[in-house]
């Protein structure tokens, strides 16, 4: 029987440890300025939320996108690794260049860049972790690259806010060139190819057979809530506006990631114990929760800081139980169709709902908070309707 160490020296686990540790490094270097960009963007390059939640609302529309389709052309090209390589460069080349930026277009092409390498690089990777071990083993493979991942999400902004105080916002900004290099470096010279198989079928070829009844209220459940689902740049405004001084945001930023973490496991458990839909519901009500309280404080350090935890464990829950309720709801051979559907479903309400999210905070921070808070409780209710539908029409 072979022990940890023979496993980790086969060729396919290297590829899943180095594929880690480019995670790792990467996380670092894209972690230890998230932290800070919000407050950048708005503060020092003077732009107004809305601004704000376009930038971050087409970042994210962006990855869905270039997600979508750079998995299909893996699979066409027959070879992961090109694609890989570019995203991650693409990333890492891109970030430094915040800062030099003096208004808020160069920081939006900056951003913009940064997500498209994010976007090419997630799908073929994740392949070329399936590809590298064998199906038994896959799940410590993605356990192993997902604990890494984690691990840089957390030393990202701690390690900021060790920084700002010596060098300087737009100097992180340099450094974060550092480890983003010894992750390409990383990825080049340690990570094989593992070459899957070419797949002649056009993307979105089988929507039509996808979009099932069960799948398609899903979907509509799931856009009800994410037109409203503003991404964590408005909780560190947020933060700011408590009182969290511009130096201190990282920190805040840490617990986020800390409570998207604690939440991962106990929230993919509870699934498995109670089901995938009734933890989604959890998963929206946190967000109403969290929402609520940015609505309802107006100071204090502390409750900043609670915010922030209470969004994180809504983000770690919401990640890990959303994308596994699609597999019950579409046909074995069409997951990836239904994926796609899914991906292009979500890039569109994130654009739409940080850039209004945004703009009715220009107008007033609780108008914005309103907005989220009354599209995620219908949610709620649509969701705990949809089951109680599926019950009655398995």
């Amino acid at each position: 029987m072979k022990t940890e160490t023979q496993r980790a020296k086969e060729p396919g686990m290297r590829n899943v440890v180095n594929l880690g540790f480019v995670s790792l490094f990467t996380d670092i270097s894209s972690e230890m300025i998230l932290g800070v960009l919000p407050l950048f963007v708005t503060i020092d390059l003077g732009a107004t939320k809305a601004l704000l939640g376009l930038m971050e609302g087409a970042a994210d529309s962006l990855n869905y996108v270039f997600r979508t389709f750079a998995g299909v052309i893996s699979d066409r090209i027959a070879s992961r690794k090109p694609l890989v390589v570019i995203g991650y460069a693409l990333s890492t080349v891109a970030k430094p260049f915040f800062s030099v930026t003096s208004n808020f277009t160069q920081a939006l092409v900056v951003r913009l860049t940064d997500r498209a390498g994010k976007g090419i690089r997630t799908s073929p990777r994740d392949a070329l972790f399936s590809d590298s071990v064998k199906d038994k083993v896959s799940g410590r493979a993605f356990g192993l690259h997902r604990s890494l991942d984690q691990l840089g999400a957390i030393l990202g902004p701690i390690l900021a806010f060790f920084l700002i105080p010596v060098i300087g916002i737009r100097n992180l900004f340099l450094i974060s060139l550092v480890p983003g290099a010894i992750a390409v470096t990383i990825l080049v010279f340690f990570v094989i190819d593992k070459a899957g198989l070419k797949k002649t079928t056009s993307i979105l070829a089988n929507a039509g057979q996808v979009l099932n009844r069960k799948f398609a209220s899903f979907l509509l459940v799931i856009g009800l809530f994410s037109i409203g689902a503003y991404n964590f740049s408005f909780v560190l405004v947020k933060a700011n506006a408590l009182g969290v001084d511009q130096a201190t945001i990282p920190l805040v930023y840490a617990v986020l990631n800390v409570a998207t973490v604690v939440a991962g496991l106990p929230s993919g458990l509870l699934a498995d114990r109670i089901g995938k839909d009734k933890v989604l519901i959890g998963a929206f009500g946190l967000f109403a929760v969290s929402t609520l309280a940015g609505l309802l404080t107006t100071s204090g350090v502390l409750l900043a800081f609670g915010i922030s935890f209470l969004y994180g464990l809504y983000l770690g829950t919401s990640d890990t139980v959303q994308r596994a309720v699609i597999p019950s709801l579409t046909p074995g051979e069409l997951k990836g169709t239904a994926y796609a559907i899914y991906y292009l479903l979500l890039a569109a309400c994130s654009l739409a709902a940080n850039f209004v999210f945004g703009y009715l905070w220009d107008q007033a921070p609780s108008t914005a908070y309103t907005y989220s808070l009354a599209t995620s409780l219908v949610a709620v209710l649509g969701m705990t309707l949809l089951i109680t539908s599926w019950k009655r029409n398995p």
